[in-house]
């Protein structure tokens, strides 16, 4: 019988640092997990519902995928967390042994914002489903993220959409500072070694990030992310909080930039010592017919391509484009196949998790800025 007491426990280790780039602060690590090591700089496809649109996870595995993330808020919703429990964790339930990380639900907080109050307790949604009122206090995120046995939990924050006043964003980083001591204090009292990540709060005010960041080094979480960026705010500040966080968070903790999709932002990210990712980009874009390429982008649903003998990617080893022509894949779109979908998403997220394997090369070989100007050239040409 499934002794569900013990699923979540195990002996943590730490962050190993295994490469630096000598013109840059990019590096290459190793994180270690119940389930497996995670070699960063790592892309995390996201499986929201525990499992990610379009691909079976054998197909995941094929890729060469490190991890899924899925979202605690959706799974506590369906099929509940007492079924996910009871079934094993999230590892059986969706039968995938590979690392697996679980964000908080803050995101939904700002998605969902129509649906939420937020207060100093927690936050109060009314289900998007059926309008159910659902109290969620950091506790009870901590709580359902350790059931579900995830091996990185996330805790719970709180930010503003871009642009909001300064007091507005000091009030979240406040309530956000808050929700993590009681995170910590919450998960130190649980019989788990999962690994508890920090969420740093701010938008582009460098003095509120400065200030999450500095709160959330003294409660001493095993990682650390950026939050609230990647939401309409200019690239160039975008850039400098990279930049100015690099100098204060920890460098024996991994570095996590959350919701961070495009690939030039990826790059500049890794420059200045992110080491981890997700995004939905690769993955929703393909469903919706853009394709991206090692030459930039191509919207697959243009009639140009009706003819078009050409792989996706003439440089892409994936298996769309060893098979198929863009001709056939604009023909699956236009007649909503779903073999569309799946054939996309393949090649999208191959073209994601080739650039972040290349990442890694690339600083192990201390040549990170060369293999940045190629890769931005060659889109540009």
């Amino acid at each position: 019988m499934f002794d569900e007491s013990s699923a979540c426990k195990m002996m943590k280790k730490t962050f190993e640092i295994k490469a630096s780039d000598s013109d840059s602060s990019a590096r290459t690590g190793i994180i270690h997990t119940q389930h497996g090591t995670i070699e960063t700089p790592a892309f995390a496809p996201v499986a929201s519902q525990g499992t990610v649109k379009g691909l079976p996870h054998s197909l995941l595995q094929n890729l060469g995928a490190q991890l899924m993330l899925v979202n605690a808020y959706h799974l506590y919703l369906r099929p509940g967390v007492e079924t996910i429990s009871r079934l094993g964790g999230i590892h059986s339930f969706i039968s995938w042994q590979k690392p697996v990380l679980s964000d908080s639900g803050g995101f939904q907080i700002y998605s969902l914002s129509p649906l939420v109050k937020v207060k100093k307790e927690g936050v109060e949604f009314s289900s998007h489903l059926d309008g159910t009122k659902i109290f969620l206090s950091p506790e009870d995120v901590v709580d359902i993220q350790t059931r579900l046995c995830s091996d990185i939990i996330m805790a719970l924050d709180h930010f503003h959409p871009f642009p909001s006043s300064e007091e507005k964003v000091k009030e979240a980083v406040k309530l956000t500072t808050h929700w993590a001591q009681r995170s910590k204090t919450h998960f130190l009292q649980q019989d788990s070694s999962q690994l508890l990540w920090g969420i740093t709060q701010g938008s582009v005010y460098w003095n509120l990030r400065k200030q999450s960041i500095e709160d959330l080094l003294k409660i001493d979480f095993d990682g650390y992310a950026l939050g609230g960026l990647g939401i309409g705010e200019p690239k160039s500040q975008f850039a400098e909080i990279t930049e100015r966080a690099d100098s204060l968070l920890p460098k024996e903790k991994p570095r996590y930039l959350m919701g961070i999709g495009y690939i030039s932002d990826i790059l500049e990210a890794v420059e200045r010592g992110i080491d981890f990712f997700d995004c939905v980009l690769p993955t929703r874009n393909a469903r919706n017919g853009t394709l991206f390429t090692s030459k930039g982008k191509i919207v697959i649903k243009n009639v140009k391509y009706a003819q078009d003998q050409r792989p996706l990617d003439e440089d892409c080893s994936c298996y769309t484009c060893q098979n198929f022509s863009r001709a056939y894949l604009r023909h699956l779109y236009e007649r909503q196949e779903i073999s569309s979908a799946i054939l996309n998403t393949i090649h999208n997220l191959h073209f994601y998790l080739d650039i972040f394997r290349k990442i890694r090369q690339s600083i192990q070989s201390n040549a990170y800025n060369r293999f940045k100007r190629n890769i931005i050239k060659q889109r540009e040409e």
